[in-house]
């Protein structure tokens, strides 16, 4: 069941993204906006850009949430194992609430991912071009985690022969992965630079 749910999502977010890319530019060329909700310069029918808007918030809270756990959890087990006998950090708190059970919770995780989240949100305001940044660093990741190990992994795991069918596939799509991965970072790069030029504090990029 979570193979099917992972497959799905990522066709459906891959069609999603390619689609807005390739029209997006085949359009607009390098006039394309950076927001396709109000980017083009008309904000109607408003209600349904405000609903646009509010998926938008929901799935990067929940998006936010899932790409941060593994930072979470690495910071706070080394937290726990260093500083053992500290209360704070290691005692855990019950609240009871209705119709849920029992919700565990600890003031150092409380204090710590506040920060961090705050943090975060001051940064990306004091850097407007954190996009461009953001893409660079996906760019680089992308082709490593998502295509490069899986596959390795895979071809590992099953013992898959060398350059049987499969094997030649699998090899191609990396490599197609990886040119993208070069391509999309080359881009992130060309897209800092331009923002640097006219680079202004906790001012949005036009």
């Amino acid at each position: 069941m979570m193979k099917r749910a992972s497959g799905i999502g990522i066709l459906t977010t891959t069609t999603f993204y390619v689609l807005c890319g390739c029209f997006g530019y085949a359009a607009f060329g390098n006039d394309a906006p950076k927001n396709f909700l109000c980017g083009f310069g008309f904000y109607e029918p408003s209600w349904l850009i405000d609903f646009a808007n509010v998926c938008i918030v929901i799935h990067l809270i929940v998006a936010y949430q899932l790409s941060c756990q593994p930072l979470f959890q690495i910071f706070e087990s080394r937290c726990s194992e260093k500083w053992r006998e500290n209360k704070f950090i290691t005692e855990e708190h019950e609240i009871r609430i209705p119709f849920f059970g029992a919700y565990h919770f600890n003031f150092f995780r409380l204090v710590w991912r506040t920060a961090y989240v705050i943090v975060t949100v001051v940064v990306t305001m004091i850097f407007p071009f954190l996009n461009d940044f953001v893409g660079l660093i996906r760019a680089a990741s992308f082709w490593l985690l998502t295509v490069y190990f899986p596959i390795e992994m895979h071809i590992a795991q099953t013992k898959m022969k060398k350059y049987s069918f499969t094997w030649i596939w699998l090899k191609a799509l990396s490599w197609a992965c990886m040119i993208v991965s070069l391509v999309a970072a080359a881009g992130s790069v060309e897209g800092l630079v331009q923002s640097l030029k006219v680079y202004k504090p906790f001012q949005s990029q036009e």
